[in-house]
């Protein structure tokens, strides 16, 4: 069966030339993410034929040497790698420089030509500091534009510190690029089980009639890193732990928890939701959180987050965060949704567990709440955890047949036992990275997993008045021995909203 992702690309190779600009193209980001995506999609079959990919940056290169940084970072054939490297060129240039940008409208024209297909098509990948993103935009708009192609821009996160310089960065781009133009990712929505949360809710009709607040008792949505910052304190401190997950990565798995099925699955229709659910939520109060910092771990190996030479001397930055969200509609007045991340942590996953109400009728005492669990990372998985009679006779089952997404880059649908493991479920499926899809989606022109303007809006309104207040106080935060739990002070704060810590059960595929 084709996929509708094969399908756009086969009517995009009919249709002219794709040259994919990546701006930073000798940075970390580009290197790690941006380049190895756009490998995987050539390995598969999924670039147009047309494609071209050009590097754009600061340090002065030229194409063999690029083309054998890239090459270190990419995994496959070396026949497949050097056909992919064939279609890799590289321009030097300033951010800001009128010069640089002319000289790259020049050299992509020339290229364009030469292929003989037209319209020129040009997306530009911005794999650059924040600080750049308006001039790189302004520079593109002078100079660098197709005149019989599309184009578009892809900006990566951060988007702001808070929501006035959201808005303001908002504001210049728009002043340059239309809406449709731009192109905002959060890496998370292009996760396989990220993918799977709207076919989970709206594709399976025994979950919706208990999706409210009279069967759920709260959401809990965690991301946990069992490493520091290891040597990039720098960075991450002029951020902090709820500004670089909980406000954009944690709230978009929030919207798509908790909002309302859309009129259909077009990109406007299913934004048009996650904005009307996130703007049903409070700001948060200094009551509804708890911050926390990593210290370093009992034995003394692993450093403290002030350890790190480039972190700032007695620094407070936040290196972990839980707060309590409540959605201010019918379906989930008083169900706290509570967010959790942090690094230094006992273990590294990303998850969304929905814990049920405990039965009212008193025939069975002391039951465990039953738990619905979608594993995001690692060891992708959704399983339903339930109370029953321990097994006395061998090769007696009972499972839950559910409708979810098929894993890969295809949107259609699959019947599995609500046990899924994927490893164990798809064992010889090959999950693609978050970012080939997304790459994918912006050369097919598919807004669906990308944040427009207004539901960045939304966001950051619930989270600035907190961050305003945590930096403005100067309220210190809570230390917490690296490899631990967190803050103390977090595992109460979950209690006192009505989240009950199950025990005594084992998710079986650490036997795997």
């Amino acid at each position: 069966m084709t996929s509708s992702s094969e399908n756009s690309v086969k009517i995009m190779e009919e249709r002219g030339t794709v040259a994919v600009v990546v701006l930073g193209a000798s940075g970390d980001l580009a290197k790690k993410k941006t380049y190895p995506a756009l490998f995987a999609l050539f390995c598969n079959g999924l670039l147009p034929k047309n494609t071209i990919i050009y590097g754009y940056a600061r340090s002065a290169m030229d194409d063999v040497k690029f083309r054998s940084g890239i090459a270190l970072r990419l995994k496959g054939l070396d026949e497949k790698k050097q056909q992919f490297l064939a279609k890799c060129y590289y321009v030097n240039g300033g951010y800001d420089s009128a010069e640089g940008f002319r000289q790259l409208s020049s050299v992509l024209s020339a290229k364009e030509k030469s292929m003989g297909a037209l319209p020129a098509n040009r997306i530009f990948y911005f794999a650059i500091p924040p600080s750049v993103f308006v001039a790189s935009a302004q520079m593109i708009k002078s100079n660098c534009l197709s005149t019989t192609g599309y184009n578009r821009i892809v900006v990566e996160k951060p988007f702001g510190k808070d929501l006035a310089s959201s808005t303001e960065l908002g504001r210049s781009l728009s002043a340059i690029f239309t809406e449709d133009q731009l192109y905002r990712i959060d890496h998370y929505l292009g996760k396989e089980m990220v993918q799977n949360l709207m076919v989970l809710r709206f594709a399976n009709s025994v979950f919706e009639p208990m999706w409210n607040r009279f069967h759920i008792s709260s959401v809990t949505i965690s991301f946990k890193e069992d490493i520091g910052t290891e040597g990039r304190g720098g960075y991450f401190d002029e951020f902090g732990i709820i500004r670089d997950v909980m406000q954009n990565h944690l709230i978009q798995m929030l919207a798509l928890v908790a909002m309302e099925a859309p009129v259909t699955l077009d990109s406007e229709d299913v934004r048009d939701e996650k904005v009307k659910l996130l703007r049903a939520i409070k700001p948060i109060k200094k009551e509804e959180i708890v911050v926390g910092q990593y210290g370093r771990s009992p034995d003394g190996k692993q450093p403290s987050y002030l350890d790190d030479p480039t972190v700032p001397k007695g620094s407070i930055t936040p290196t972990f965060a839980t707060a309590v969200l409540f959605v201010n509609n019918n379906r989930w007045k008083g169900v706290p949704f509570i967010l959790k991340c942090g690094k230094a942590l006992n273990e590294r996953k990303a998850e969304v567990r929905i814990q049920f109400h405990t039965p009212t009728y008193g025939i069975f005492n002391g039951t465990q709440p039953n738990e619905l669990v979608i594993r995001v990372q690692p060891n992708e998985a959704m399983y339903l955890k339930v109370t029953q009679k321990r097994p006395g006779q061998p090769n007696e089952a009972m499972y839950l047949k559910v409708t979810q997404k098929r894993p890969g880059l295809t949107a259609d649908l699959h019947q599995s036992e609500l046990d899924l493991t994927y490893n164990s479920r798809f064992g010889s499926t090959n999950l693609p990275d978050a970012y080939e899809r997304l790459v994918l989606d912006v050369i097919r022109g598919d807004h669906n997993l990308f944040v427009r303007d207004d539901e960045l809006a939304a966001s950051w309104e619930i989270f600035t008045p907190i961050l305003h207040q945590l930096e403005q106080l100067k309220i210190a935060p809570e230390l917490y021995e690296f490899g631990s739990r967190g803050p103390a002070a977090a595992d109460e704060l979950v209690r006192r909203v009505g989240f009950r810590r199950t025990e005594g059960y084992t998710w079986p595929v650490a036997k795997l």
